[in-house]
């Protein structure tokens, strides 16, 4: 469960990797580098929600130290929670903020935000509810 009432974001397109329909499945680990920044993400549950065009896609990412995320947005709300270390989250118009073991955030739909990961790294876990057909993470562009 996560509290649904600290701004930030985190993991970029963290579950833009694709996921089988399993409403349980368990995926592998999947190593990203983007330049000097590693992340592992992995997809831990994706399923439809009921009477909607959206679905829910819920994810682990697993962050270097002092790595960037990179500036995106995505295609309906994120909400997540931080396992381990810390993290600068920050959205376009908005303070930054530093979110530390234990705390949670959300996301608006459509919002441009970018993190940052601390010194020892940051795992984070990412429930995203999206437009179904459409990409989870676009980059931003503004």
């Amino acid at each position: 469960m996560f509290v649904q009432s600290i701004k930030a974001s985190l993991i970029v397109a963290a579950l833009a990797l694709t996921a089988g329909q399993a409403a349980h499945a368990q995926q592998a680990p999947i190593p990203v580098t983007a330049g000097a920044t590693t992340i592992k993400r992995t997809i831990l549950q994706k399923f439809d929600v009921p009477g909607t065009q959206s679905e829910t896609v819920i994810g682990k990412a697993e962050i270097t130290a002092n790595s960037m995320i990179g500036r995106h947005t995505h295609f309906g709300v994120e909400g997540g929670y931080v396992l381990e270390g810390e993290m600068v989250l920050m959205i376009a118009g908005q303070p930054d903020k530093t979110l530390k073991a234990g705390e949670s955030y959300s996301i608006p739909a459509g919002a441009a935000h970018d993190g940052k990961s601390g010194p020892n790294g940051a795992t984070v876990i990412a429930t995203y509810v999206v437009e179904k057909g459409k990409p989870l993470a676009t980059p931003a562009t503004q």
